[in-house]
């Protein structure tokens, strides 16, 4: 079927990635409650859409980590996890979505070692200027694009059964947000599933939205490391510190700097000011971007993702996500957010 056809394409994908071998006040100094040197420590870290991690760390002055960080930038948190499983990143952010594919083989190299709470919005299903279609019944027999192995796949699925419409009702089309985003300007497709700038970028050319994943999603976004990453005690110390830095970094532009910071997404993404404020402002407000450790509340999340992906037929078979979870970074990150807070 469709799914299985992708997630073959997904391996073929993986294999072309070989080659790549937040605290309120002023500014802040954060460091790791390990004693670990970590000087001869580089992560290679994973950032979807923009470098918002790299650039908030930088605005908020947290940027002078002990060890060094080489940022990459995928279109999705889906590459990030392939990237991973290549070995050509040590540390990845994305939603629950994008370890289940990549752990689906039952080999997974990496473990999900702490849980970042996050907005949902500008997750949406798009239509595009002067399209008929106003919700998402209208999409029955339609082509309609999404992200694969993304929030985009997930909440689409669900929308399409609150809609009492089959995945089957919908001419599927998987697309990267970039591609996704030409195709429904260029009329190849009805509708888009995407989520981030893409839909920002949609909006502005005059794009409606017919329906959102805002209530679906549960807000978990999941940084994962290589298991490498997780036996060696110094970058297990940088990866918890990097992660604090982050919780402290949205911390200190909540204190007051969100115009300031606004500024920076607005350079960096090409949208106005007004509306990047806007964003970022409705983002934190819905839900504060802040770390936590590994948890049953936050594997229970996943895992019933997991179900509905297998009951979609994404999966070949059931899940148990739990095996690819781990609690080793917990007490290191436990101790630099209450340093960080």
């Amino acid at each position: 079927m469709l799914f299985r056809r992708s997630l073959r394409a997904s391996a073929a994908a993986l294999a072309l990635l070989l080659p790549f071998a937040a605290a309120c006040g002023g500014d802040a100094t954060a460091t790791s409650s390990s004693s670990s040197d970590q000087s001869s420590v580089t992560l290679r870290v994973g950032a979807t859409g923009w470098k918002a991690e790299e650039a908030i760390l930088k605005f908020a002055h947290l940027d002078d980590t002990p060890y060094k960080v080489k940022w990459s930038l995928f279109q999705g948190g889906d590459q990030q996890l392939q990237a991973i499983r290549a070995g050509a990143l040590d540390v990845a952010s994305s939603s629950e979505i994008p370890p289940i594919f990549a752990a689906a083989d039952g080999r997974p190299n990496f473990k999900v070692v702490a849980v970042q709470r996050g907005s949902t919005l500008n997750q949406e299903v798009v239509v595009p200027k002067g399209s008929e279609v106003t919700d998402i019944a209208g999409l029955k027999g339609k082509k309609v694009g999404y992200v694969q192995n993304t929030t985009a796949h997930y909440f689409l699925y669900e929308l399409l059964k609150q809609a009492d419409l089959k995945w089957s009702d919908i001419d599927a089309k998987p697309l990267l947000p970039n591609d996704g985003l030409a195709a429904l300007n260029g009329g190849s497709i009805d509708a888009f599933a995407s989520y981030g700038t893409s839909v920002i970028t949609a909006h502005q050319q005059g794009a409606t939205t017919v329906g959102s994943g805002k209530d679906i999603l549960s807000g978990n976004f999941l940084w994962s490391a290589r298991d490498s990453v997780l036996e060696s005690a110094a970058q297990r110390a940088a990866t918890a510190d990097l992660i604090a830095r982050i919780t402290k970094a949205y911390a200190y532009v909540r204190d007051g700097r969100q115009n300031a910071f606004a500024k920076v997404i607005a350079t960096t993404t090409h949208q106005p000011l007004a509306q990047a404020e806007k964003d970022f402002r409705a983002q934190q407000a819905q839900r504060p971007t802040q770390a936590r450790t590994v948890g049953d509340d936050g594997i229970a999340s996943q895992q019933k993702v997991a179900d509905v992906f297998a009951e979609l037929g994404a999966l070949k078979s059931p899940l148990d996500v739990k095996s690819f979870w781990s609690r080793e970074l917990n007490t290191d990150l436990n101790a630099d957010l209450k340093k960080a807070l």
